[in-house]
């Protein structure tokens, strides 16, 4: 089967992420990772396209480079903030000779979304629809692996129906518009991030997974391998930031900094760490100032046990509070903060864990992905190749899954080499991420400072001269250069 490949794209609050994913049958492998800090976006929502696209721009762009590719398409998560959940049903007339398939329920699905009347039909827009249970008239509270393969005249399904505000999704489409980017679909994340994260397991016996993003924090409660409730809530790892900034009259950027830096939950169990004090110094114009990481900390749990408690409310309203055997799984940016997992478990008498993208795929040299506030990236890619999304590249020209070596823009055998070779153009995919082994790599020893104004020491096997003036940083890149070439020309 021909390789195709995946562009997923995060539009956070806090920052912007795109994934470049090959897909060879059911091998994923990320071949491109990379985040920016986003522009444009408040609560999950985009309110400035044009913002946008600029740090979207440079991913794409940067991507295009490093891989040697030209993005066409890619797939996109929809906003998670003022998102209401309704109940929908839908039923079907099926011929009771057959057996009810996976594409019947799919159907039943589609038609649920299609019939769901909206209240304001000009403002809002289904975002998605998550089946709770089917019946086929006799049997009744079905759950999906149970009524496919039955015979059945009716199929009828009840639905948890997301519909949230249509100008949040004009916003993205206008903003891909401009990268000239199509949208190959936009997904619900909070459900696809969840298969990234969660094992079948925790989803059956019952699990709560809590998003702890950069400008919204949601919960999305499991029991019996389905969606049961989901909710958000308006504050995240952004207003710990701004607490930080207002607390010692400080730059938006440099409270980021020091959160990430020094940020930490429970400040009577940080043992010498509190007493450490952080030294901010002046931009001139005033006193340098002091900040006990104690007292940082005390800032940043207050805020934690807000957010915190308004989860643990939405986890009482779902019903499903007491059936949450594999209690809370803590993923999104502001899972990584010290002692954020422990602090939670203390407050709401649930076990804890961080929810970090399960190995589901492969990736080398893609720094970040396998971080909690990766997830996202990653339920995207999947739930575009169980979708079975069309190859969102052009012009890919690198070497099959599996080979030691990436080129992207290198000449064929026997042409002449280009003349600047950036370090994005080779890329190591080895086990050890090492370009060659040591064994085939030649010792090449610099000519002397001496002979710097000489003719230069021509080496043996057509390796580089050293001209005149030449400095060891210019000759030892030619020299690289043709080592490539001789050992491209072994390998051909």
């Amino acid at each position: 089967m021909e390789d195709r490949h995946i562009v997923a794209i995060d539009l956070g609050s806090s920052k912007v992420a795109l994934t470049v994913a090959k897909i060879n049958e059911d091998d994923i492998q990320v071949i491109y990772y990379k985040e920016a800090p986003s522009a444009g976006i408040r609560n999950s929502y985009v309110f400035n396209s044009m913002k946008v696209t600029r740090p979207v721009g440079d991913l794409i762009e940067d991507a295009e480079k490093e891989l040697n590719i030209k993005i066409t398409q890619a797939v996109v998560g929809m906003p998670k903030y003022r998102v209401r959940q309704e109940i929908g049903q839908a039923r079907m007339e099926l011929d009771p000779e057959e057996c009810i398939t996976e594409k019947n329920v799919n159907n039943l699905k589609t038609k649920a979304l299609d019939t769901y009347p909206l209240d304001d039909a000009d403002s809002e827009e289904l975002f998605g629809a998550v089946a709770q249970s089917f019946s086929t008239g006799e049997d009744f509270q079905l759950v999906e692996s149970d009524i496919i393969g039955m015979p059945s005249s009716v199929l009828e399904g009840n639905f948890k129906i997301f519909i949230g505000k249509k100008s949040a999704l004009h916003a993205v489409d206008v903003a891909f518009n401009k990268l000239g980017i199509a949208i190959a679909r936009k997904y619900f994340t909070p459900d696809v991030e969840a298969k990234a994260v969660l094992t079948q397991s925790e989803m059956e016996n019952g699990v709560a997974l809590v998003d702890f993003g950069g400008g919204v924090t949601s919960v999305s409660v499991y029991y019996g391998s389905i969606m049961r409730h989901y909710a958000s809530i308006p504050f995240g790892g952004a207003s710990i930031t701004s607490d930080i900034r207002s607390e010692c009259l400080i730059s938006d950027r440099l409270a980021e900094n020091i959160k990430l830096a020094f940020g930490a939950c429970m400040p009577d169990k940080l043992q010498n760490l509190s007493e450490k004090v952080i030294q901010i110094n002046s931009d001139g114009n005033g006193p340098n100032k002091q900040l006990p990481v104690k007292y940082l900390s005390e800032i940043i749990t207050y805020r934690v046990k807000e957010i915190m408690e308004a989860v643990l409310y939405e986890i009482e309203q779902s019903g499903f509070a007491d059936n949450l055997r594999n209690g809370l799984v803590l993923t999104g940016g502001g899972a990584n903060l010290t002692n954020c997992a422990n602090y939670i478990k203390e407050i709401s008498g649930y076990n804890v864990r961080a929810g970090y993208p399960r190995h589901l795929f492969s990736a080398i040299g893609c720094e970040g992905v396998h971080e909690t506030d990766a997830a996202v990236s990653i339920g995207l890619v999947l739930a575009a190749k169980a979708d079975q999304i069309t190859d969102c590249i052009q012009g890919e020209n690198m070497v099959k899954i599996g080979e030691s070596v990436t080129f992207g823009d290198m000449t064929g055998p026997g042409e002449e080499a280009p003349e600047e070779t950036s370090h994005r153009d080779v890329q190591a995919t080895g086990p050890d991420s090492e370009l060659f082994r040591p064994e085939e790599i030649p010792v090449v020893e610099p000519p002397a400072a001496t002979n710097h104004g000489g003719k230069g020491n021509r080496k043996k096997n057509g390796e580089a001269d050293q001209k005149d003036g030449e400095s060891k940083v210019t000759w030892f890149k030619k020299t690289i250069r043709t080592l490539f070439d001789e050992i491209r020309d072994e390998k051909v």
